[in-house]
Formats: C-alpha cells, structure tokens, sequence
C-alpha cells in the first residue's frame, strides 16, 4: 500500500474566509502606504527647502508634563507614542495569525517564520561584515532587519501588479513575524536601565487591561485612558514604550465564537488599522525621514561603512536571506510550490521585503542616541536601500506581471454574480447542486412572468 503524500502546497490558494480578511488588511495598508510615501516625500523637500530650520524647530518642539518625564520633543512623540499604535495593531495581527492564520498550523507557520528569521538574520550579518571590514561601528547592526508591509504594498499599489492572494498573504505574513522578530530586538537591546518601580506599574496596569477583556468590560472610555497610563509607565521603566502597544494587542480575543462574524480583536484592528495606517505612521515618517541630502550626505550613504551596511543589508541581506530561508524550508519539509507560481516570484517578494522604512529608521534612532550626524546619515541609508529594493522588485515583478494579472483575474470571477468567486464554488462538491437550484429556481420565475403575461392578454389588457 502506498502511503499518502505528505506534501503540501506553498503559496496555495487561501481559504475564502482568510482571502477576504487578507484582502481587507492590504487595502487599508495599501491606502496608508500611499500616505506613507506621501509624508516620507514632503519631510525631504521641507528639510532639504529654504525653510529646513522650521523643520528642525516644529522637529525638535518639545511639549508634555515635565513633572511625569514626558516633556518631549514633536519627534520624540511621533516614535514612542504615535508608533505604540502601529504595533498594538502589530500585536492583534501576530495574534490573529497565532490563533487563525498562517501561523496557526505549526507545518504551515514553518515556511514564512523561516523565510522571516532568515530575512532578518542575513541583513546583520551583512552589516557586521561590512562595518567590521571597514572599520565602522556594529551599533547599526539591527537597523536593516526590518520590513514595512505598507511601503512595500505602496510600492505594489503604484506599479500596479495583480498580486494573487496567495504571494500577499506571504508578505502579509512574513512582515507580522517580522514585526516580532524587530519588537524582541528593540525589547532585549536596546532597553536603557530600568525603573522597576515603573515598570511593576505598567505590569500591574497590563493585567488590569486583561481582566477587563476577560471579565467583558466594553467602553473605549474605560481602556483608552488605561492604555495612556500604561504606556507612559512603560515609557518611564526604561523599557522602548512601544512594547506597551503590543502587549495590549497580543491580549485581544482574535479567535471568532460561534455567531460572531468578527471577534474582538478583529473589530478592533478594523476600527484603529486607519488610525494606523492613515496617521500614526504618516506622522513618524514626516518627523524621521526629514534628513539634509547633499553631495557629502550621498557620497557617505555609499562610502561610509555603517550607511553601506544598511543599503546592502536592505537590497542584498533581506532578498537572500528571505528566498533562501524559504527555498530551504520548503525542501526540508517537502512543501510544494503551487504549479502557477515560480521561485522568481518568491525572490521578487524577497526582494520587496528590503523596504525597511518605518522600524528601520526606529532603530536607526536608537542604535546611534547621541550621535546626531551618524542618525541622519543611516536615516539616509535606510531611504536609499529602500528605493533601490522598491526598484529592483518592481523590475522582477514586472516581469511576471501578466501571470499574476491572469491568476488575480481567475481569483475575482464571479459570472453567477453571487458575491463568492466562483473558482471557491467550483471546489465546493455541492456547488453544482447549488447551481442547478438557482436555475430551477429562475427558470420557474420566467415561466410564472410568461404565464401570467399570457393571461393578461388574453383577458385583453394593455400597458398603461
């Protein structure tokens, strides 16, 4: 007897539920990648402008409570606390995916959580070669680890490929393990010495919050203002305040009970992803990306060893580490490639995922504190390694851009306008019985409209 196959599908076609969910996730990151790029644009041209001082004055503005240690700058604010919304939106996702995506089946998770690893692993070694051969600092070394899911799908939006569902939910997937992977670095390295005083507080206050859920509490008054005072105390313990926001998503109920068409956790990213998307990040990125271009400034970008190691970390570290950490599992674990799709199409997404702007340029913050000329220079380097990979992804998916209009095509047609794509219903083993109703069904209706026509005219009556 011959055992069944155990091989399975990579990049297969997702369930219907997980399409649609999937699809409703990219097109607010799509919108807010938009408004990403947008932001990232207008802080050059204002830094790099006749008024850059202004810049630098609204930059460096500092507001808030001195009395609670919160008297920071404009800048300050954008990263610790506009940037705690993007990951606690961060946190329901990678929960979501724990407990009813791609992560929710170990065989399943090992290829994208690989693939992830890899992808972050090969941009610091890349950087760590560069910078210990050039003599430059290894502080920078987490800087090109990181993926920003909506530049990347900004990039997509503006090039105009037909991703199937399939390749988007990989890269949907690969940047929620790669916000974990970048949420633990920012958690274990760079933490300043700690305020256990404060940090008890925002324990204490993290289980407060996770009573409530627990205990079914609802009222945005009543978790709003516990998630404020829960971060400023994360904030104070020395610990990076963002980590507060995924701790408070990761609590969130993501799997669905009976009767529910959402759970919790799903309704709330549906109502803050906008928020998110559309303003958080936006701010970050117009009080981070506004670095001075010059001719000096381009030259250090490929010159100096620190700059160098992020643009190769980002444009080669990420596209090899993520294809070749992907192409392994996969034959380790025997996952077969769906038949329509090719590996130049996972090194085009891997190529993608070297759009590193939001987290990067986060760390590149934190690793260079105090050395302000360095911050700007790496900031530099972040946005060029990021352009260069948007290039060279773009090229490589363009390549294929007919094969994946024709699969997003395949996926979209509804002939028997039924709301549900019928490549799902042909699947469906009661599909064809389904079908066979609907026109039983209309046929009746066109023999009682032609019958009831026939009476009325042999009764004599006319249209008004």
């Amino acid at each position: 007897m011959v055992p069944p196959s155990t091989d399975r599908k990579f990049l297969g076609r997702l369930s219907l539920p997980e399409r649609n969910y999937v699809a409703e996730a990219l097109r607010t990151e799509t919108v807010g990648g938009m408004l990403l790029l947008l932001a990232a644009v207008v802080a050059l041209i204002w830094a790099n402008s006749p008024l850059g001082d202004s810049y630098a004055s609204v930059r460096d503005f500092h507001i808030g409570p001195a009395s609670l240690h919160l008297d920071l700058s404009i800048q300050h604010w954008a990263a610790d606390g506009l940037l705690a919304i993007f990951f606690f939106v961060a946190g329901i996702e990678l929960k979501r995916e724990l407990v009813a995506g791609e992560l929710s089946d170990r065989k399943a998770a090992a290829l994208p959580v690989i693939a992830a690893l890899c992808g972050m692993v090969m941009p610091a070694l890349v950087y760590l070669v560069v910078t210990l051969v050039g003599g430059g600092s290894t502080d920078g070394w987490a800087v090109p680890t990181a993926t920003d899911i909506a530049f990347a799908l900004a990039v997509l939006a503006v090039i105009g490929t037909s991703l199937p569902s399939a390749l988007r939910a990989f890269l949907l997937t690969l940047a929620v393990v790669d916000d974990l992977f970048a949420i633990l670095i920012i958690a274990v390295f760079f933490t300043s010495d700690l305020n256990f005083m404060a940090l008890g507080g925002a324990f204490v206050g993290l289980a407060v919050f996770w009573l409530l859920l627990r205990k079914g509490v609802r009222g945005w008054y009543v978790y709003v203002p516990l998630a404020v005072v829960i971060w400023g105390l994360m904030y104070n313990s020395g610990v990076h305040a963002t980590i507060a926001g995924v701790a408070m998503g990761l609590m969130l109920r993501c799997a669905r009970r009976e009767g529910e068409e959402y759970s919790p956790g799903e309704h709330i990213e549906h109502l803050v992803r906008p928020l998110s998307a559309g303003f958080a990040v936006p701010l970050f990125a117009l009080f981070s990306a506004g670095v001075a271009v010059t001719g000096d400034s381009l030259t250090h970008v490929f010159t100096k060893p620190e700059t160098l190691g992020v643009v190769l970390g980002l444009v080669v570290g990420k596209a090899l580490g993520i294809f070749g950490g992907t192409w392994l599992a996969a034959r380790f674990t025997k996952a077969e490639l769906n038949e329509d799709l090719a590996w130049p199409d996972v090194l085009a997404l891997a190529t993608l995922a070297g759009i590193g702007f939001t987290v990067s340029l986060l760390i590149g913050e934190l690793a260079f504190t105090g050395n302000a000329t360095l911050t700007d220079e790496v900031k530099a380097a972040v946005l060029f390694g990021s352009l260069i990979a948007a290039i060279f992804a773009s090229i490589l998916l363009k390549m294929r851009v007919r094969t994946y209009q024709a699969l997003a095509a395949e996926e979209e047609r509804d002939e028997d306008m039924s709301g549900i794509p019928d490549i799902y219903e042909e699947e469906d083993p009661a599909y064809h019985l389904r079908m066979a109703a609907i026109y039983e069904k209309k046929a009746a209706e066109h023999r009682r409209k032609a019958e009831a026509a026939a009476v009325s005219s042999d009764n004599g009556d006319r249209p008004a």
